[in-house]
């Protein structure tokens, strides 16, 4: 019997010894006590990782008795590193406060480095890793995701938002290897561009909801104000692994705000000497188990013709946009639902008709809006939840110019059920997604009506596993199904080698597909006239592979921090769709037999010294359709790029930035060859407690195309215009007020 006792005794012990314990963290801002939801913690001696919920509770479980080292981060914020002795003394929570970086700090999550997807440089900069990145589907900080992913956000988004507060535009166009493509000479249309590629091959997201494609992607990123956004993700590359069809050249992911314990409540006004003015509001605050999100903007602009050549250069337009948000926090459960509505009456062309009505050339958009957002997460378990989301959107558009119109509903949906696994080093996403995309033609067009119905049934699998501290690999496939088309099969892959903690590698590439639509470029600028019904008997998807490989060093020399990267491309599309035209005047599209393809590369360089910033950026792209044997610059495609930014920062107090990018020739539809240029801006803000001021001198070298040549020909009842290819409004001054209460 005393031997019993005595082997119980030793196995109680060795049990006590051995027992699984828990360390729960209460994660919250240091100046309001708010809650951190989302915050990271890192048990750093067992490697596990934990996720604030959205009481800012972050719980470890299982964890043996002993002495460990937690790391606390949070995006803003300084992180910190407490000693847990487990087990506790007392069974409570640990009350984490982190304190929030100066705004210089949280200006550098946001600068040109984020691009790279790696952190660079100084103790600011450190912070940068733990940004979460949304657009892989993957939460992982940037500084662990194999591919590679640009983020804006913090101050580089206010900046850019200062110089043009109406659309995001500038947010994309002076990044390197993006390109904003102007489609109408008169109406302002414009599409995204990426590494050379038609605007229809980039994917628009606004928080993982695909919602701009199609008959409403040409105007998309002229009806999209950024006061609301918390950051802006792009992938460039094959990413149709990830969503779905369409993001063949990109995708661009728009991360809204969303409600923290302290209320925000701003507003922007903006004027501009080609007669805009931009009004705008934005309310965020949390209410316990609920939060809420409020945006609304008025945008407008009075007919500007800088040329005085008869047209207008920026249309007369006026846009109401309002986009309420509800959030839902439950213990295990948490949802949200929003609403956007959006209405816009857009003309342009001759001056003389909008002012007097008449027989002249005109271009009139009218559009609206209508988009619901629906997601809801449920926890299974500290690692595992699942997710469903549905939006809805429901676009009205009416193109008229003299004698046609082409007016039509589009109708779209997207639903997805995904589960969602995290551990130490591996995270798996499995889910299933179905698109829907009806097009309705109001009226009898000569060419027929160009309704179509594309219903798109997807499954996919995402896998994120850091096989060591020096390789990461993510790994996905999807099928997809679209009617009439049929199946497509994506597989993709990345992988991240961290060679040192000043040197990082990424090399990646996967397969994309667009099916196909008379929704281009081309057809944006026809205005779709004389375009016939895409034939479904005679065409197929477009599809591609795309590769690219970047290298991220960092370093610092004295006082001067340096971040450089470099990044090589290519994406081969086959059979991509060209518009062919016929004797009786009508045109379609139409697989050719041939193929395009685009490479080069993408070069930043980040020079950090005490206040001063400086940005250079480099771009070259060689991309070339390759039909009948023939090989051929691909139009609109600009060879060389440069992107140079100095700011200069007096910290929550004055910013000044000096810009200057540089665009080759380019070749034009017509065969003949632009002219290449400069575009050189000012910008400045003066800052106080609660109010800023600030002011923007774009284009003060008042670049435009129209000193390189008449715009159109014929007459002003006819025109007949040339592409786009540099800027038309010039010399533009807006300046306003921002009011932070």
């Amino acid at each position: 019997m005393k031997k019993t006792a005595l082997l119980f005794a030793i196995l109680l012990s060795a049990f006590y010894g051995y027992a699984q314990h828990s360390i729960e963290l209460s994660v919250k801002n240091k100046e309001d006590k708010s809650v951190l939801a989302g915050a990271t913690a890192l048990l750093e001696q067992l490697n596990k990782t934990v996720i604030a919920d959205s009481n800012g509770i972050a719980l470890f479980k299982n964890i043996p008795a002993g002495k460990y080292s937690v790391r606390i981060t949070y995006i803003g914020f300084a992180a910190k590193e407490i000693e847990v002795q487990v087990p506790l003394a007392e069974p409570t929570k640990l009350e984490v406060l982190l304190t929030a970086l100066a705004k210089k700090g949280k200006k550098e999550e946001g600068e040109h480095k984020d691009e790279h997807g790696d952190e660079h440089g100084d103790e600011h900069e450190h912070e940068m890793e733990e940004v979460i990145v949304k657009a892989t589907r993957i939460s992982r900080t940037i500084a662990n995701i194999p591919t590679r992913v640009e983020v804006i956000s913090g101050e580089e988004l206010v900046e850019k938002g200062n110089m043009k507060p109406g659309d995001i535009r500038m947010l994309l166009n002076e990044s390197t290897g993006i390109q904003t493509q102007q489609t109408s000479a008169t109406s302002y249309n414009a599409g995204i561009r990426i590494q050379g590629l038609d605007g229809r091959y980039t994917q628009i997201l606004r928080d993982g909801y695909p919602l701009y494609a199609g008959f409403s992607g040409g105007l998309s990123i002229l009806q999209i104000a950024p006061l609301d956004l918390k950051q802006v993700e792009v992938i460039k590359g094959a990413a149709s692994t990830l969503y779905g069809g369409g993001a063949i050249a990109g995708l661009v992911n728009l991360v809204s705000k969303t409600p923290t314990e302290k209320k925000e409540l701003s507003f922007l006004a903006n004027a501009t000497s080609a007669g805009g003015l931009d009004l705008s509001g934005f309310y965020s605050e949390r209410y316990g188990k609920a939060g809420l999100t409020v945006f609304a903007s008025r945008n407008s602009n009075r007919p500007f013709d800088p040329a005085n050549n008869g047209f207008t250069a920026i249309p007369k337009f006026e846009r109401y946009s309002i986009n309420p948000r509800l959030f839902l926090y439950g213990k295990k459960t948490n949802a949200d639902f929003g609403v956007n509505y959006l209405t816009e009456d857009r003309i342009g062309g001759s001056m003389n008709y909008i002012k007097n009505g008449g027989t002249d050339f005109f271009e009139k958009n009218k559009t609206e809006r209508i988009t619901t957002q629906f997601g809801i997460t449920h926890q299974l378990n500290e690692k595992e939840n699942l997710q469903f989301k549905n939006s809805f959107s429901n676009f009205n558009r009416d193109i008229r110019i003299p004698n046609y119109q082409f007016d039509a509903l589009q109708q779209s949906s997207f639903s997805e059920f995904t589960w969602n696994r995290n551990s130490e080093s591996s995270d798996w996403v499995i889910g299933a997604n179905v698109l829907t995309d009806k097009l309705s033609e109001r009226g009898q067009p000569l060419s027929g009506k160009r309704d179509y119905q594309f219903n798109t049934f997807g499954l996919f699998v995402q896998n994120a596993w850091t096989v060591s501290e020096k390789l990461v690999l993510e790994t996905g496939l999807r099928a997809d199904h679209v009617n009439n088309y049929g199946w497509e099969l994506l597989p993709r892959i990345s992988a991240m080698f961290k060679i040192s903690p000043a040197f990082t590698t990424r090399l990646g590439g996967g397969y994309g597909y667009k099916t196909p639509s008379i929704f281009t470029e081309e057809g944006e600028r026809l205005q779709f006239q004389n375009i016939l019904p895409i034939n479904v008997n005679n065409t197929r998807n477009e599809r591609s592979i795309g590769f690219n490989w970047d290298l991220n060093y960092k370093t610092r020399i004295g006082e001067v921090g340096v971040s450089f990267n470099h990044l090589f491309f290519y994406t081969r599309l086959n059979n991509p769709l060209v518009l062919v035209g016929s004797p009786s005047g009508y045109s379609s599209f139409e697989n050719s037999t041939g193929y395009l393809d685009t490479k080069g590369m993408e070069t930043n360089l980040r020079l950090t010294y005490g206040d001063f910033k400086l940005f250079l950026g480099y771009t070259y792209t060689d991309a070339n359709t390759h039909f009948a044997n023939t090989k051929a610059w691909l139009p609109l495609t600009a060879k060389h790029r440069l992107n140079n930014v100095l700011m200069y920062e007096i910290e929550g107090k004055l910013k000044i930035g000096l810009e200057a990018y540089h665009f080759s020739q380019q070749r034009l539809n017509d065969g003949t060859t632009g002219q290449p240029y400069w575009i050189v801006g000012l910008m400045a803000e003066k800052i106080w407690d609660k109010f800023s001021l600030f002011i923007n001198f774009e284009n003060f070298s008042n670049t435009r195309q129209s000193k390189f040549g008449p715009i159109y020909t014929g007459t002003v009842n006819n025109p007949n215009f040339k592409d786009i290819y540099a800027p038309v409004d010039g010399f533009v001054v807006n300046g306003g007020i921002k009011i932070r209460l």
